[in-house]
């Protein structure tokens, strides 16, 4: 029952440099996409060179797709499902790996610029579970579109290159927080107070009736290098997050540090498995969505229709098209979802239970259920399926270890699991180990996330499960 540290398996400079070259990959994906526009522009730039075809384009020319066909569907730019069609009708089910693409961060809010004692800021709300006095006096960046109402959209992003100007969460000096620091940790900064400075400068050459000219500085600005007026912020998406790249962490480089691990350390070996794989009698397909952070609510989150009228569509360019075969190909489909799990910390031994808990550097980790304290809100999967997977993990020779979320009455999390299990399919969690979760600079083992991509692709190409 002891878990072998899969860095055994690679022992010599040549086989390690399977795994550093992966990460190394993976460390400038991590750093050039940090919302889920971004990556969905990403993964359909890829998909398209490795032979991946638009299903809305198959879909509006009337042609068929046949075994081996490589389609992908993107809907809103934030959710991505991509196929490789099987010999096997789809109605006898589709292996699945299933993943989200958004992290936690802070929202632009409708009417965020504002003036106060010649400052100008910009008022946010957070996405997600946060610890919110993580992300002051942070280096952050600007990224999303802007849409304005003549239909063009305008990129948006500030803060990344050298030569960017970058913004910040103020905090108060520790000699005036006496009264902070008595407030419990979710209190110290609250959620109003994330306001990001973003200049200081008044605009010159003013008519004297203007009041707040810092902010007219920045309205200046804005319609200078982007064409858009204060208005237009009512039709803005635009994110608050990390300035900078990921970085290798640890002295012997094992390690990556960077904002959005969690869920893109499994997001990214999931398509990278579908990219390589190739033609099975099953239906293999990456799902890649949205607003998990917060529910997989609306449009683009798993509990939206997207994915199973996505699964309607394919039959019907597959075959002829009956209701009940959506439903039989979604209640035989077996499903990885595809998110991390909490990776044991030295630092807070009491809320793990050793166990049952996940290590840095054991591989990629199962997580049978999670929930909050009685299971709640989890997927619980079946002994049988449970042993189906270890057997296509033995069989790989992937390093796996199983784990929960911390102690039973510690709190608890969930992922897209459940969604998938209502559809009646088999379905378990399975991803890559994380310190520092939902903070703005979370790390990861490169040997884990190594692992994830081998894992993943014995799942995909898996005959019989």
């Amino acid at each position: 029952m002891e878990r072998k540290n899969a860095w055994e398996k690679y022992q010599g400079a040549k086989d390690q440099s399977l795994v550093m070259k992966f990460a190394e990959d993976y460390r400038r994906f991590l750093s050039a996409n940090k919302t889920e526009r971004e990556c969905v522009s990403y993964f359909i730039e890829k998909a398209e060179k490795a032979g991946f075809r638009d299903l809305e384009e198959v879909i509006a020319s009337g042609r068929r797709l046949s075994a081996g066909d490589r389609v992908y569907r993107q809907h809103m730019g934030k959710t991505l499902a991509l196929f490789i069609i099987g010999s096997q009708s789809l109605a006898q089910g589709m292996n699945i790996l299933g993943a989200h693409i958004d992290s936690p961060r802070m929202d632009l809010k409708q009417n965020p610029l504002y003036e106060d004692s010649d400052l100008a800021l910009l008022d946010t709300h957070y996405y997600g579970g946060v610890k919110k006095y993580q992300w002051v006096t942070l280096p952050l960046a600007l990224h999303g579109v802007i849409a304005k109402k003549d239909g063009s959209l305008v990129p948006v992003n500030i803060g990344e290159k050298p030569e960017d100007p970058v913004f910040g969460v103020s905090d108060l000096l520790i000699h005036l927080s006496a009264r902070q620091l008595e407030k419990p940790g979710a209190k110290v900064v609250e959620g109003e107070a994330l306001d990001v400075l973003i200049a200081s400068r008044p605009l010159e050459d003013c008519d004297d009736q203007v009041k707040e000219r810092v902010k007219a500085n920045v309205l200046r600005i804005l319609a200078d290098q982007y064409g858009v007026d204060e208005e237009d912020f009512l039709s803005a998406e635009i994110e608050v997050v990390p300035a900078g790249a990921a970085r290798d962490y640890g002295v012997d480089r094992s390690m990556i540090m960077g904002y959005g691990h969690d869920d893109r350390v499994c997001a990214y070996p999931s398509f990278a498995a579908i990219l390589a794989s190739k033609a099975q009698e099953r239906t293999q397909a990456c799902l890649l969505v949205d607003k998990e952070e917060i529910g997989s609510v609306g449009a683009t989150g798993m509990q939206s229709l997207f994915f199973e009228n996505t699964v309607a569509e394919l039959i019907a360019a597959t075959e002829d098209y009956e209701e009940i075969k959506t439903k039989r190909a979604l209640m035989n489909s077996m499903a990885l979802s595809s998110d991390v799990s909490a990776a044991f910390d030295p630092n807070y031994p009491d809320v793990m239970e050793k166990k049952n808990a996940a290590y840095f550097g054991r591989g990629l980790v199962i997580n049978k259920y999670t929930g909050a304290r009685g299971k709640s809100g989890s997927n619980d999967a079946s002994a049988e399926y449970m042993a189906r997977i270890r057997r296509i993990f033995d069989d790989n020779e992937v390093y796996w270890q199983t784990a929960e979320l911390g102690k039973v009455d510690q709190g608890g999390g969930g992922t897209i699991a459940y969604i998938l299990g209502n559809y009646g399919m088999e379905v378990i969690d399975s991803g890559v180990a994380v310190l520092n979760m939902h903070a703005p600079w979370e790390i990861v083992s490169k040997v884990d996330l190594y692992e994830a991509l081998l894992g993943y692709q014995a799942f995909l190409a898996a005959k019989e499960l």
